[in-house]
């Protein structure tokens, strides 16, 4: 079910587009300020951010600015009321997919939702090879030297979490919600123990990685420099 992550600090707006989006058929998730916008979308994997512009604590510009900074690439479109040119080119340049201007119909809305992920899921490489090791999303599926290689339902997410975001740090907390689902209480080790088979599934030398490198007291990196393609 695809994810949306809703940031408005309207009540009555949150409550329509939350409704609205749920008869979609979108699974919705709710912040209302800015501070709490760049945790959520920092810690959790979504499909799209629904930000709106005028938010306490930091505003939308802000939150797209720094997710962006943060290597988080998933799509935001902005909602606005300000109708001037300038602002709307400068959601783009802080890393925007798309803006829509209150007030807006929520057909509107969904027809623009819908063509952003269908360009952004048209982005999203099929198939990644690092070394000898390809990971195949359409099929869900990781291949060594071009023998598939058996994982888990948790280590392929766990590793598709690294790939997708190639070169971020993760820290266990933050694959425990992407991974896992928010709320799952378990101990940091179940996820030093997946980290720990996925490298004998994917490295040359386990015991000493360069795929999925450990950052010491903060938590993992997935290093490779791999090729995609769709």
């Amino acid at each position: 079910m695809t994810r949306i992550l809703i940031v408005e600090d309207e009540p009555g707006i949150a409550f329509g587009l939350e409704t609205d989006l749920k008869m979609e058929g979108y699974a919705v998730e709710l912040v209302d300020d800015g501070y709490k916008a760049v945790e959520r979308a920092g810690k959790e994997s979504f499909d799209l951010i629904l930000l709106d512009v005028m938010l306490p604590g930091k505003d939308g510009f802000e939150v797209c600015r720094e997710l962006r900074r943060a290597g988080v690439r998933t799509p935001v479109i902005l909602v606005t009321a300000r109708t001037h040119e300038a602002e709307k080119v400068m959601g783009l340049e802080v890393g925007a997919d798309d803006y829509v201007t209150k007030p807006f119909s929520h057909r509107e809305l969904r027809a623009r939702i819908k063509a952003v992920l269908r360009r952004t899921a048209g982005e999203a490489p099929e198939i990644c090879r690092f070394g000898s090791v390809e990971v195949d999303f359409g099929r869900g599926e990781v291949r060594r030297d071009g023998r598939p290689v058996e994982t888990t339902q948790l280590e392929f997410k766990l590793l598709t979490a690294f790939v997708r975001n190639q070169g971020r740090l993760f820290s266990r907390d933050q694959l425990l919600d992407a991974v896992w689902g928010r709320g799952t209480f378990v101990s940091d080790r179940v996820v030093d123990n997946h980290v720990l088979s996925l490298r004998r599934k994917i490295e040359d030398d386990p015991q000493q990685p360069r795929y999925l490198v450990s950052v010491r007291g903060m938590g993992y990196r997935f290093e490779g420099s791999g090729q995609t393609e769709s």
